[in-house]
Parts: C-alpha cells; structure tokens; sequence
C-alpha cells in the first residue's frame, strides 16, 4: 500500500525529441511501467513518404504522468528534473496537477530556470463581513 496522488497534465518539449535523442531513454513508455518512473515520454508517429517508401517517424514532443491511475509519486519531482536534464537544449513547459487521497491536499508541479519545483496552494479567507 502507500499514499497514492492523482497526476495529470503535461509540459511539452519544445523542440520535440527526436527518435535517436530517446531511443535508449529510461522515459519510454515500457521502461516508465516497470513501476520505477513516475513520468514518461509521449510519443508521435508520424508516416513519412519516403523514395524508398513510407518511413514512420518517431519524436516525443511531451513529458507525461507514467500511469493514467493514481499512483505512489513519491520521485515525482525528481522524475521530472533527471527527464529535464536528460536532453538539454530543449525546453519543457507546462505543468503537472497533483492530488492526493485527502482532502486538501493539491500541488503542482511546474519548471522554474530549469527546476523542476513543488508548488502549493494558499488558502486566504475573506476578512470577517467581506464576501
């Protein structure tokens, strides 16, 4: 068992990852669900006519939450900074949405100078008679 988080969203890759930057990627769809990272690359195909004929080309233009259920995230931000300094001279934008199994328990994760950071909500309260 274990405390298990709700994980969705993505940052995309800008420029994409090409097939021979990621194809000996630990972030390959089948590496991330031996259990041991909590994010993984997506994958594009695209077909290509080629003169030799339709080539399928392969590039990843996103990083995303490793399983589509809740999971144990517990390396989740250093899944998502070892991904970033995997392949530098590429950007990565966007977040990741975390909820855990209690009530109240939100955070994100986003990319700040090539950081990846745990970001949590405030709460305020409105002053007493103010709405």
């Amino acid at each position: 068992m274990g405390y298990c988080t709700r994980v969705t969203g993505e940052f995309t890759i800008t420029p994409p990852l090409t097939w021979s930057e990621i194809k000996d990627s630990p972030y390959l769809d089948g590496d991330a669900h031996t259990g041991r990272l909590d994010v993984k690359l997506s994958i594009a195909e695209e077909q290509v006519d080629t003169k030799d004929g339709p080539l399928l080309r392969r590039s990843a233009a996103a990083l995303v939450p490793a399983w589509d259920d809740s999971f144990k995230a517990y390396d989740l931000i250093d899944h998502v900074q070892d991904a970033i300094d995997s392949f530098p001279g590429h950007a990565f934008t966007g977040r990741l949405e975390c909820e855990g199994e209690e009530a109240g328990d939100l955070w994100r994760v986003v990319i700040r100078d090539g950081r990846a950071v745990r970001i949590e909500p405030r709460i305020i309260w409105p002053e007493d008679g103010a709405e």
